[in-house]
């Protein structure tokens, strides 16, 4: 099976790209990776601007967004959150999916014991 880039994946690099100032994106959707529904979670998270991504800690977003909406978010919005905190701080644009292997290596542990402080839920 071939590997799909991310343009074959669903996704692209279209968005506010590389060389775009991080400063002048004034919607969460311009940010790759981020559509309607994740758009959402930032502003339930009480995010009202695209910058105060930067230098977030996408671990505590995903467990408050777990304790916000009540129930455990897949992995991938972990991914797409790793992926635009690091945009948002000044990194390159990359597809979520290049943010699995280190989430899996990172935060396998502390996933599975969150999952297990939200059986309260």
């Amino acid at each position: 099976m071939a590997t799909l880039d991310s343009t074959q994946r669903g996704g692209s690099l279209k968005k506010a790209g590389h060389q775009a100032d991080r400063r002048s994106i004034k919607a969460f959707q311009q940010i790759i990776n981020v559509g309607p529904a994740m758009e959402r979670d930032f502003l339930l998270l009480g995010l009202a601007c695209p910058q105060q991504l930067h230098d977030r800690d996408p671990w505590q977003l995903y467990c408050d967004l777990c304790r916000r909406t009540g129930t455990r978010q897949d992995p991938c919005v972990l991914d797409v959150l790793l992926a635009t905190v690091d945009y948002m701080s000044g990194n390159p644009p990359q597809p979520w999916w290049d943010y699995t292997a280190e989430r899996k290596r990172v935060y396998s542990g502390k996933l599975a014991a969150f999952s297990k402080t939200l059986a309260d839920f």
